[in-house]
């Protein structure tokens, strides 16, 4: 079976880590593959929604494989197949795998099914609605083994959590329950383990359901606002806008309105 699994059912994507065996780290092969999957999913117009998950009850993902991705990495072992020469002769893989400085407009849900480390957890923090297990585990371990957590931690967590938190986070490298990341605010909700996926469909249905385009700029007006002086916020969001109500889908979504009827959105 290959690491990763990727499949299109209607307007969502399933991205699923699928090392069971190996908490589902991230090994070479994964990050290819997973960078591919993301560039699929941002180009196919038909996509609307992600849905990333680990498979088995035991992890979402422990985050990069200490025996066979750091290594390389860091230039301590030699590459030694395709997957290993593609991350050493394209290092820019592994940031577009991470959804790091790779601008992806289209909504990701999370289905966090158990432990949730290291570069599972930095690329957790590039999704926008996360769904958790009961059993889920969350840690940012790098500093334990003498590591930088480079998948944008530094940067996102204290944006998305209160600063001393994620500061505990970052310096401690100390384990969270899912109830714990509930109230920092790192997770939307906390399900029993049966109804992560139940839950993280529900999410991406409601959202596979508004308009298309409209989900897109207001996720791109977010991320492009984020720390920006409000002047320069607000030229953003204004063009952003303009380019929405200027669409066909604008037009559709009061006429449905009207008519009692669903909208049938296009995306343009």
């Amino acid at each position: 079976m290959p690491p990763l699994l990727y499949e299109k059912r209607g307007a969502i994507a399933y991205i699923t880590f699928n090392r069971p065996e190996a908490r589902n780290a991230l090994d070479p092969e994964t990050i290819v593959c997973l960078a591919g999957a993301w560039a699929d999913f941002a180009e196919d117009p038909d996509l609307r929604v992600a849905i990333v998950t680990g498979a088995g009850d035991v992890a979402f993902s422990a985050g990069a494989d200490l025996m066979r991705l750091i290594p390389l990495v860091t230039r301590a072992r030699p590459p030694d197949d395709e997957w290993d020469r593609q991350v050493v002769g394209d290092p820019a893989v592994v940031q577009r795998a991470l959804l790091r400085q790779y601008p992806l407009y289209k909504p990701i849900v999370a289905a966090v099914n158990g432990y949730c480390i290291a570069g599972g957890m930095e690329l957790l923090q590039a999704m926008d609605i996360r769904v958790a297990s009961e059993r889920a585990t969350f840690a940012l371990q790098e500093p334990r083994w003498g590591l930088f957590p480079a998948g944008a931690s530094t940067i996102r967590l204290p944006r998305q959590i209160p600063f001393c938190r994620a500061m505990e986070v970052l310096l401690t490298g100390n384990a969270v329950s899912a109830e714990e990341a509930y109230r920092m605010g790192l997770v939307n909700v906390v399900v029993p383990p049966e109804r992560v996926m139940p839950v993280a469909e529900e999410y991406a249905s409601t959202i596979a359901a508004n308009g298309p385009l409209a989900i897109r700029r207001i996720k791109e007006a977010v991320l492009r606002m984020l720390g920006l002086p409000p002047e320069e916020a607000f030229a953003i969001e204004g063009k952003l806008a303009a380019e929405v109500f200027s669409s066909e889908d604008a037009k559709e979504g009061p006429r449905a309105f009207k008519k009692k009827r669903p909208p049938q959105f296009q995306g343009r």
